[in-house]
């Protein structure tokens, strides 16, 4: 199984490869805008309205919205994040949605490597630690949090979306991510521009990632349950699958 689903990476990426990279340059070029036009701006510690925002976040700390906040950063981080994601692709290729489990590893892999770029090229420097409740390492714009949960909440919206399930889990899906975003500014180690643009980069990311591959395989654009559990589109009205796809049910 896994070697059958790493050689459809593979194809895919060898074929689609120009329009993943127009889609990675799309988003990252106007975040290099962003730099040249804000550079002396972000220098000074960012817009007025950032440092004012973290100051009512501060003013506004107790000790359970504290805890809260730094639980959501643990399991919203790299220590647990990545795993969540790879069980919930797992048990889509279990039932038989391949393609909307790779469709989640390469939203949330999309959104790392942004982040990454977007971060070298900006280096922006965190905000005062002594107005945070942690120090953390590594540079500040945009927030790793932000857009790695903000690519798997919206990734899971798009994926159930034609499902019967799919208002609840993208309300979730949106709702975590506007969640992990906020609670990186109350604890104090981003700007509120980091989070905002780190959240929307995602979601440009992860809905252009979408488009991209369900042209490839129309099966992405169904539920994951399968022709039955798929709302809005009459199963007259379904697009032929693949190759890679056919003889294959969900």
């Amino acid at each position: 199984m896994f070697p059958t689903l790493l050689h459809e990476i593979v194809a895919f990426a060898r074929g689609h490869w120009r329009g993943l990279l127009l889609l990675l340059l799309g988003v990252l070029l106007p975040l290099v805008l962003i730099a040249e036009l804000t550079e002396d701006v972000f220098r000074d510690g960012g817009f007025a309205w950032d440092t004012a925002i973290l100051e009512w976040y501060r003013a506004h700390r107790t000790p359970t919205l504290t805890s809260a906040a730094l639980a959501l950063g643990v399991i919203g981080g790299v220590r647990v994040l990545p795993f969540a994601a790879l069980a919930i692709a797992l048990l889509l290729v279990r039932a038989g949605a391949r393609v909307h489990a790779w469709y989640l590893a390469l939203a949330l892999s999309g959104a790392a490597l942004l982040n990454l770029l977007a971060k070298l090229i900006f280096q922006r420097p965190r905000p005062d630690e002594l107005g945070a409740v942690l120090v953390e390492s590594g540079f500040s714009f945009p927030s790793g949090h932000a857009m790695g949960n903000a690519a798997f909440g919206i990734a899971l919206g798009l994926i159930f979306w034609r499902s019967r399930l799919g208002w609840p889990v993208s309300v979730l899906g949106v709702f975590w991510g506007v969640l992990l975003a906020a609670s990186r500014n109350y604890l104090g180690v981003h700007y509120p521009t980091d989070v905002i643009v780190g959240f929307l980069s995602a979601a440009a990311w992860a809905y252009g990632l979408y488009l991209i591959m369900g042209r490839r395989w129309p099966a992405l654009r169904r539920s994951p349950g399968g022709v039955d559990d798929t709302l809005g589109t009459p199963e007259t009205e379904a697009e032929p699958l693949a190759p890679s796809e056919k003889g294959r049910t969900h």
